[in-house]
């Protein structure tokens, strides 16, 4: 290890070993060696950037922490589809223990949403890894949910949706998802960084309170008068934003889109 340079002000606090990554030729390795720690630390650069980016798992093989609760979200939402596959309107009284149950599920796999995210964060423990499979946990969350809302199961004796759902609205939920995916592999692809803004943001806030409140308003709040009414305006105001969160990450990838043209 070199000499620490003394204008930095700090002292080391450990050593560090570079080497190279035979999967990836254009990564580096490092690890470092930290006092206090059990484990180095296993940290990937990529050819061309200043910021290195961690790995999934440390020196040991362990995935950490943050991605340990994306997976435990997975697992969660295979169980809350599971309870919507299964739920039948005619037998309502007798299954409320499902809706209920989804519910909480639901409720649960939102909030470990934002803790996995705070502790990646927190603990510097951003990771390729996560940085995928998050944002593809919550999308197979949330449009899980919509589709499984039109299903047979959620219409009553005439037919008739129960959910307040119609079938093009969740059809522009989930092709918004597709393009914005495609456009963030396309810019990523260009160096281009494609990170979620404030719509995209504000779109999944919207998901996240609209699927619990169709849930209750189909079991427990059935017969409060206005509840019914909030179900309706969420639902037309997370489809509104949905669409217009388009423009956004179409601006976003303007450049890769027109460098890639220029080619």
């Amino acid at each position: 290890m070199s000499e620490w340079p003394k204008e930095t002000g700090c002292k080391p606090v450990g050593s560090a070993f570079a080497g190279s990554n035979p999967a990836a030729p254009n990564r580096s390795l490092l690890f470092l060696a930290v006092e206090g720690l059990p484990r180095p630390i296993c940290l990937c650069f990529r050819a061309g950037r200043a910021n290195p980016t961690l790995w999934a798992k440390d020196a040991t093989g362990r995935m950490n922490l943050p991605n340990q609760i994306t997976l435990a979200r997975l697992v969660l939402a295979i169980v809350f589809f599971c309870l919507l596959g299964a739920f039948e309107w005619p037998r309502r009284v007798d299954q409320a223990w499902m809706i209920e149950a989804a519910f909480w599920l639901f409720i649960v796999a939102a909030l470990s949403d934002i803790l996995d995210g705070y502790l990646a964060r927190k603990q510097n423990q951003v990771t390729s890894f996560g940085r995928i499979l998050d944002p593809f946990v919550d999308k197979i969350l949330v449009c899980g949910g919509f589709i499984l809302f039109l299903g047979p199961g959620f219409h009553d004796e005439r037919g008739l949706a129960v959910t307040g759902l119609a079938p093009w609205m969740v059809v522009v939920m989930i092709a918004r998802e597709f393009l914005v995916t495609s456009l963030r592999g396309f810019s990523e692809a260009a160096g281009t960084p494609y990170a979620a803004n404030l719509w995209g943001k504000v779109k999944m806030l919207l998901q996240s309170i609209t699927i619990p409140l169709i849930l209750k308003s189909i079991h427990a709040w059935r017969d409060i008068e206005w509840i019914t009414t909030a179900r309706t305006i969420m639902i037309w105001l997370t489809v509104a934003v949905t669409i217009l969160s388009v423009g956004s990450y179409l601006a976003a990838s303007r450049q890769a889109l027109s460098q890639r043209a220029r080619g």
